[in-house]
């Protein structure tokens, strides 16, 4: 059995810049990378943008070039799973029946797609977008003529699936179970504008819209909602959220309920096991303390880091990164920072006619977010206001003559 000086569960982005800033801060030590995936490591966003459209090949998407990770002397090993952990031993059993020792363990493994669990989701024609091989599927059902399709769900990746689609040619109708779209993730204003875009790109937005069944005998032919009308289709892309893949850890005796909880300096409940990423649910500084999991790249990026300078410091060094997120749809991009959760105003700067521009989310009088559509400066300008939760006028947030950066 070979035991290696840091073990990394998972090939993403969080456990790709996990090997990356370890060698940075001088790490000497055996690293070993383990992705279910056969591919390695590639960055997440485009699969839902370039990747669908077509525009970016998979080379182009790649976090390092392939030989990149033999030459930083870290270890791939492609297309295992780790099924169990012995905490105590400090051992990861394979579902190849391998097992592998550690020193110290980061589980970096994210989450998989949620499923439908209503009536015929077992059907043939159902995509996800959330690993290379699922687009690969929904670009091969493209391939072979599909035209219509049903999307599920109205987060960012329904909404990014659903542009590319139109963007196709193809005919999409969106669903939606809540009353408006990214109900979760940002205030009412947003949604409206995104709704109102995507129906004048020729999307059927269904909102409050729930699926009570898939229809179909092997392959999916229509999506039956819950007031009975059957919208038929060639194939349906789902986009619910994700499932964090945290089970080896919690069998291993981890403390979590959605996800695997984590310190400040993303360390589990169990000794010299650290957890990164989407999976990780943490006491995040922007969100008032409140235990959540951020499902983003630059959280991924930024716990990794972190992990990275504990190990080769042997000191602490605590996540506390501002939230960032960004989204692309059609000829709109949407850059987001901090966490618009509990906010209690909104102040919206600039006209949405315009298609540029942004939505200024307060907290008891201080600006805790933004959300900027096609202003950027708005969305760079206003990241200071909000790490240093500035309290500002609402009326001047709202005066587009007054640069943000003079507000502080």
């Amino acid at each position: 059995m070979k035991r290696y000086d840091v073990v990394i569960v998972g090939a993403g982005h969080g456990g790709a810049q996990a090997a990356i800033a370890l060698r940075q801060n001088g790490f000497e030590g055996s690293i070993l990378m383990i992705g279910r995936e056969r591919t390695p490591p590639y960055e997440r966003p485009p699969l839902s943008k370039e990747y669908l459209a077509g525009e970016k090949p998979f080379e182009r998407i790649m976090i390092r070039p392939e030989a990149f990770w033999a030459e930083r002397d870290i270890e791939l090993m492609l297309g295992k799973s780790v099924t169990k952990i012995d905490a105590e031993m400090r051992e990861a059993q394979l579902a190849s029946g391998e097992t592998i020792a550690f020193e110290r363990m980061i589980w970096a493994a994210g989450g998989d797609a949620r499923r439908l669990s209503c009536p015929g989701s077992h059907l043939n024609g159902i995509h996800h977008v959330r690993d290379k091989v699922d687009v690969d599927a929904l670009k091969d059902e493209l391939a072979a003529g599909a035209k219509k399709f049903v999307v599920v769900g109205g987060g960012y990746i329904g909404l990014e699936a659903a542009a590319v689609l139109r963007k196709l040619g193809c005919e999409v109708t969106l669903v939606e179970a809540l009353d408006r779209l990214l109900a979760r993730v940002a205030g009412e204003d947003l949604s409206a504008f995104f709704a109102d875009e995507h129906r004048r790109q020729g999307v059927d937005v269904r909102l409050s819209a729930a699926v009570e069944r898939l229809e179909g005998e092997d392959l999916v032919s229509g999506v039956t909602l819950a007031d009975g009308e059957t919208i038929p289709c060639d194939a349906v892309v789902v986009g619910i959220g994700i499932v964090p893949s945290v089970g080896p850890l919690m069998a291993a005796g981890a403390a979590g309920a959605n996800g695997v909880d984590v310190s400040y300096t993303c360390h589990t409940s169990l000794e010299k096991v650290y957890a990164i990423g989407d999976c990780a649910a943490h006491a995040n500084p922007y969100a008032d303390g409140e235990v959540i999991r951020l499902e983003s790249v630059q959280n991924a990026h930024d716990m990794a880091t972190a992990v990275a300078r504990t190990i080769c410091t042997d000191e602490p060094h605590a996540y506390d990164a501002l939230p960032w997120f960004w989204s692309n749809q059609y000829d709109l991009k949407l850059q987001t920072a901090g966490l618009s959760m509990g906010h209690d105003a909104a102040v919206v700067r600039g006209d949405p006619a315009e298609r540029s521009f942004s939505v200024i989310y307060l907290k008891d009088g201080k600006v805790i977010a933004v959300d900027a559509v096609n202003r950027t400066k708005d969305y760079v300008q206003a990241r200071k206001l909000i790490e240093d939760r500035r309290e500002i006028d609402p009326d001047l947030l709202a005066d587009t003559e007054v640069p943000l950066k003079e507000m502080r």
